[in-house]
């Protein structure tokens, strides 16, 4: 018997892979970040696959989907602490291609994911 669990969403592996990013390219911005820039873009990383993780349980559909959107503004405001990683030249352009590759394909792979639930795939309201 298959043990399932938010562990087997796709959209949650990609968010855990892009978190694992933001946490060792973090690692080196300036100390004087460690309270700011630094801390609020991991917040939001931790964030992403935390609500996919948090919305799997719920019952409903509607709760289902109000975490998952509560992880798709998560996105936006890491790929807006992406650009600013980058205008301060905290990161270099290898380093934003990696982070700006990775959030889009967590954002698209959650998009199908919130499009299935909607589509009910089984989920009752």
């Amino acid at each position: 018997m298959a043990t399932y669990s938010f562990e087997n969403i796709i959209a949650w592996q990609k968010a855990h892979a892009f978190r694992l990013q933001v946490y060792l390219i973090t690692k080196v911005f300036p100390d004087e970040e460690r309270f700011g820039l630094t801390s609020q873009f991991r917040r939001a990383a931790v964030s992403i696959g935390a609500n996919i993780a948090e919305g799997y349980k719920k019952l409903s559909k509607a709760d289902k989907l109000r975490f998952l959107n509560i992880s798709e503004g998560s996105i936006e405001e890491c790929r807006d602490y992406i650009i600013l990683a980058r205008d301060l030249n905290y990161i270099n352009h290898e380093q934003f291609m990696i982070l700006h590759d990775s959030i889009e394909e967590t954002s698209k792979l959650l998009i199908a994911y919130c499009k299935g639930i909607i589509n009910n795939n089984g989920i009752k309201d």
